[in-house]
C-alpha cells in the first residue's frame, strides 16, 4: 500500500481497504478476538489478518488497549476541562497538557475553548493539585473550566471506519530515500 503524495509535511493519506477496515471493526466490537476468526470471518489467512494489524499498529490508526471505567476502579475523580490558549500556543500547550499523566485526551478544538482534555483523579485533593499547580503553570494557558463527569452512560470505541486515514510518515531526503 502506497501512501499518496502528503498534504503537509507530516501527514500522508493511507487508502484503507475493505479488509483493513473490517479487521479494525472486528477490533473495535472485540479487541482479544483471536486472528484465526477474524480471518476466518474475513475469508482471508491468519498470517494477512496479523501482518493487517501489525502494519495498522505501526502506522498509529490502530491501538488494541483494555479499556476499564475509571470510576469503577477506584479513581474517584473524572473531569472535562476547557482550556483557553494564547492565541499561537496551542502545540505548545496540547504537547504540556499530554505530558501530565492524569490526562487521557487532549483535543484541539474549535469553540468556547481552545482545548479539551478529560482527566482521571484519585480524589479531589489531586484534581486541584493538578488544576492550580500544574496545569495552570503550562506556559500558553489563559483560563480553564472544569467539568466533573458524576457517571458515565456510553464508552465507545467502535464508531466504523472510514476509507481513508492520514498518518505521519518519513519524509525521504535529497535522494529519494527514507532516513
Amino acid at each position: 500500500m502506497i501512501p499518496e503524495e502528503p498534504q503537509n509535511s507530516q501527514l500522508a493519506t493511507l487508502r484503507l481497504d475493505d479488509v483493513d477496515r473490517r479487521l479494525i471493526a472486528a477490533l473495535q466490537a472485540d479487541g482479544r478476538r483471536p486472528y484465526s476468526r477474524i480471518a476466518s470471518d474475513l475469508g482471508v489467512s491468519e498470517s494477512v489478518v496479523r501482518y493487517r494489524a501489525q502494519r495498522l499498529e505501526r502506522a498509529g490508526i490502530l491501538q488494541v488497549v483494555g479499556i476499564a471505567d475509571p470510576l469503577k476502579i477506584g479513581f474517584d475523580l473524572m473531569a472535562m476541562i476547557g482550556v483557553k490558549v494564547r492565541p499561537g500556543a496551542i502545540d505548545e500547550v496540547c504537547a504540556g497538557i499530554t505530558a501530565l499523566p492524569e490526562t487521557s485526551y487532549v483535543a484541539a478544538i474549535a469553540g468556547a475553548y481552545d482545548v479539551l482534555v478529560e482527566v482521571v483523579c484519585r480524589d479531589t485533593a489531586h484534581f486541584s493539585e493538578l488544576l492550580k499547580r500544574r496545569l495552570h503553570e503550562i506556559d500558553g494557558v489563559i483560563d480553564t473550566e472544569s467539568f466533573l463527569i458524576l457517571e458515565i452512560h456510553k464508552m465507545a470505541y467502535g464508531w466504523g471506519v472510514g476509507e481513508v486515514a492520514a498518518v505521519p510518515v518519513e519524509q525521504p531526503d535529497e535522494e529519494g530515500t527514507s532516513p
